[in-house]
């Protein structure tokens, strides 16, 4: 026999490696798992807080209404690009933008049209008016009336929109002393219009000579204090001019009545006027003896 054959051949032993290798990966994404739903399951998968900044027209309730977004949602289930295209919808929202800041914070930017003017609703609330002619109602509180109020106009007035395009040209601060603006319409002038200032002075102009005038409306009050003309109406057309306020029709009236009642006799001798009088008139004693005699 030969000596290869004397040796028994001892058997290669089977790698565990593999199988150790299998246990562990098993093990790690179990915990993994576990780790993970325990995660959705903790307050640090919800939403927290909902930042808005750049709002001044729109409450920042109404804005995360307007998101469907609110604290207590699943951060990880709210889509960023979704809640821009909702809050875009709103139409005095220029642009947004939303970003997702861990743990729990929604930031959200937002850019408002310019307002023009306001008015006040049918049920006595505040109003925006912005430069295409849309009209938002305004549900933050205290916001300040820096612009002109709208009254007297309707709606589908088409000088209303021109109006709303015209001051969206004009700078805010040749706006700043006007108080007020109402239609005045006239067979030469039909987009005529009524300008009221916080300097005590009606001005009248039309939309379209209002982006050149009001430029140089400032200059002219100036100019009248000046010479201490402190009130009055303005007209402001082909040639600019000032002429002081006609009194009342109601005060004209008064003033007709009062005078009349001055010049006009009492009643009560106009009665008696041109009647005899009741009693006889008495004879002095002398010429009484003086007939006698004769």
């Amino acid at each position: 026999m030969s000596e290869d054959r004397k040796v028994p051949a001892l058997p290669n032993p089977k790698p565990r490696a593999r199988t150790n290798r299998k246990l562990l990966a098993f093990l790690f994404f179990f915990f993994i798992t576990v780790l993970v739903i325990l995660f959705f399951q903790s307050p640090l998968s919800r939403v927290s807080k909902i930042e808005v900044v750049g709002n001044e027209m729109l409450a920042s309730e109404t804005i995360g209404q307007a998101a469907q977004v609110a604290p207590g949602d699943r951060f990880f289930m709210i889509s960023s690009a979704a809640v821009e295209s909702r809050l875009a919808a709103l139409p005095i929202v220029k642009a947004v933008q939303v970003t997702k800041r861990f743990p729990g914070v929604i930031h959200i930017t937002i850019q408002e049209h310019p307002k023009v003017a306001f008015q006040m609703g049918a049920d006595g609330s505040q109003e925006a008016v912005l430069a295409d002619g849309a009209v938002v109602k305004m549900t933050a509180n205290n916001v300040p009336l820096d612009k002109p109020i709208l009254s007297g106009w309707a709606d589908s007035d088409p000088n209303k929109l021109a109006l709303c395009q015209a001051l969206g040209e004009i700078p805010a601060s040749s706006l700043a002393d006007i108080s007020e603006i109402k239609p005045d319409p006239s067979e030469s002038y039909p987009d005529k219009i009524k300008l009221y200032t916080r300097s005590q002075f009606e001005v009248y102009t039309t939309i379209a000579y209002l982006p050149d005038k009001i430029d140089n409306l400032p200059a002219y009050i100036a100019s009248l204090q000046e010479d201490h003309i402190n009130n009055g109406v303005i007209k402001m057309l082909e040639v600019d001019n000032h002429a002081p306020f006609e009194p009342n029709a109601d005060a004209k009236n008064d003033a007709n009545s009062q005078s009349a009642k001055g010049s006009a006799p009492s009643p009560t001798p106009n009665k008696d006027a041109g009647k005899p009088s009741g009693k006889p008139t008495s004879t002095p004693k002398s010429s009484t003896k003086q007939t006698a005699k004769e």
